[in-house]
């Protein structure tokens, strides 16, 4: 049912713990006393939902019939989520489980005004630093691409930097870190990169943070990738013509978390089945509007006759036939 294919996902392993509030927060602060807080909160609902870039990655891969390899620290409670991960084709062989960590996990309220109250454990996702790709690779072979997403940013630096020794070819994603990362970081995550992943907000922090100019970011990378959000995403090759490829069609957008995740595994995917950039770009769209449709990062669900349907109806017959070939 699922291919092979020689992918590693390297990046963080969550999951989220959201609960609702009915009252405001507001009104239970006395904003003379907040340097003595002491308040607790009658929720109304909790929802735990399954998150992290690499796994979000990976299971959209899964979806897509391909087996990739997750590669990333969790603790011993990741039980019940890799079930769920290997169920949907997906090689967790590659994941560290931590004797003394829980896997990373966001815990947020929220009341009806919109108010936050939230904290990020990031526990097990620590130890990525300390997984090596070598022993992954002797077993499982060598990788068309190693993707490297937001993750401990020295387990990131260390991928980044055994992928440029060993010759794998590397995907840099560095997404949510780069709010909290230095110009001298960003240019070692993504210098020599075959593919840069980002949006196009993050693509202007990469330019501000780096120094570098647009130009300047591209003739370091092989091919880069900016999604835009409704509007799509581009594709740009150094003294190439940009590919801009539209979004999906037909879309009714709910929640936007998990997208960029979404899209990242249909390029990825289509790639592996030897289609070109824009294929892979209409693949990655159309994945991603699964997502934006509905509430949570890993709860869709297609056909392959379904998917095939909707590249067909956003970008064609001929698109659509390139991808059935694949998809069975």
């Amino acid at each position: 049912m699922f291919r092979h294919v020689p992918l590693l996902i390297a990046g963080s392993i969550a999951t989220d713990h959201l609960m609702s509030y009915g009252g405001k927060f507001a009104d239970s602060l006395v904003v003379e006393q907040l340097d003595k807080i002491s308040v607790s909160f009658l929720v109304d609902d909790l929802e735990i939902r399954r998150g992290g870039v690499a796994a979000n990655i990976v299971f959209g891969l899964g979806c897509l019939g391909l087996r990739p390899v997750l590669v990333g620290a969790a603790g011993e409670d990741f039980a019940d989520y890799r079930s769920w991960l290997e169920r949907h084709g997906v090689d967790c062989s590659g994941v560290r489980i931590s004797d003394s960590r829980h896997t990373a996990r966001f815990v947020c309220t929220t009341d009806p005004s919109g108010a936050q109250i939230a904290s990020f454990y990031p526990g097990a996702m620590s130890e990525a630093r300390l997984i090596e790709l070598g022993p992954i690779v002797s077993r499982v072979g060598t990788p068309d691409y190693v993707l490297i997403g937001a993750d401990d940013p020295d387990g990131m630096l260390r991928h980044t930097d055994e992928c440029r020794q060993k010759g794998y070819p590397f995907i840099a994603d560095p997404s949510q870190q780069l709010a909290f990362s230095d110009g001298d970081l960003i240019r070692k995550l993504i210098d020599g990169a075959t593919i840069l992943f980002s949006n196009e907000y993050e693509s202007h922090m990469i330019e501000q943070k780096t120094g570098w100019t647009p130009d300047e970011v591209l003739s370091r990378v092989g091919t880069q990738v900016t999604t835009l959000g409704k509007d799509g995403a581009r594709v740009l090759r150094h003294g190439q013509e940009p590919i801009v490829v539209p979004a999906a069609t037909g879309v009714t957008a709910v929640e936007p978390t998990g997208v960029g995740d979404a899209f990242r595994a249909g390029f990825l995917a289509a790639l592996s089945w030897n289609l070109d950039l824009e294929r892979a770009a209409q693949v990655g769209s159309v994945l991603a509007a699964y997502v934006v449709e509905i509430v949570g990062t890993q709860e869709y669900t297609f056909t392959p006759a379904e998917f095939v349907a909707r590249v067909e109806g956003s970008y064609g017959v001929p698109a659509a036939a390139d991808v059935a070939k694949n998809l069975q």
